[in-house]
């Protein structure tokens, strides 16, 4: 029996931020005070996905910010969401990503009925079928040193062709053709892209190696 229909009031917004460039900025460990540059920069060098771990400080705050400064072509959330709290409370701030690290059904099913983009973590088939029937928007695979491009051709061939898979755990420019290769749609991007306190100019270079590695891998 398939899962009711859920609003998605912000999916076609996610459809054009993957559209534009399906990389997820995953800022752990940023504090509030250097949101907006770290935000500002990441939008100019194209970055439309971006995510606030929880377990950073005060994640919150950096997400209002992130949020009210801005474009609304750039969709702004959470990861590391383990809770039904955690996605009310991102509802409260106009948030639109729920980022996560597992396939809590309750969680997920939240997150839809809030009509939030959810992306949960996934390691196995089981769970990803588990997490769309409970509203998933598309599905991070993690960690991804464990799901190899071998591993995901396998995954691919069973899930749904438009569904949306996302590697994250040390994706490198480097590494992404692999995958790419392999049927993902797109990567979460973490320390390798992002470190607390890193300078910004270090951080708009980092973010050019990213975009110029996709913009090199995908056709036009």
């Amino acid at each position: 029996m398939s899962a009711p229909t859920r609003p998605q009031p912000h999916a076609a917004r996610f459809a054009q931020a993957c559209a534009a460039l399906p990389l997820v900025a995953i800022l752990r460990g940023l504090r509030p005070e250097e949101a907006l540059d770290v935000g500002r920069t990441l939008y100019d060098a194209g970055f439309r996905l971006i995510e606030v771990p929880l377990n950073s400080p005060q994640p919150f705050d950096s997400i209002a910010r992130l949020r009210q400064a801005l474009p609304a072509d750039a969709l702004v959330g959470a990861g590391t969401v383990c809770s039904t709290a955690d996605v009310d409370r991102l509802a409260e701030l106009q948030a639109e990503l729920v980022v996560m690290p597992h396939a809590d059904t309750a969680v997920i099913a939240r997150a839809a009925a809030a009509g939030l983009v959810c992306v949960p973590g996934v390691a196995t088939v089981t769970e990803a079928f588990a997490a769309l029937a409970a509203g998933a928007t598309a599905l991070k695979l993690f960690p991804a040193e464990l799901i190899t491009p071998t591993v995901v051709r396998a995954m691919r061939a069973v899930l749904p062709r438009t569904l949306a898979l996302f590697p994250v755990g040390g994706i490198t420019p480097e590494r992404m053709a692999d995958y790419l290769a392999a049927g993902v749609q797109g990567f979460g991007l973490g320390s390798a892209l992002f470190t607390p306190g890193m300078g910004l100019p270090d951080l708009a270079q980092r973010a050019q190696a990213f975009t110029t590695a996709w913009q090199r891998r995908t056709p036009a």
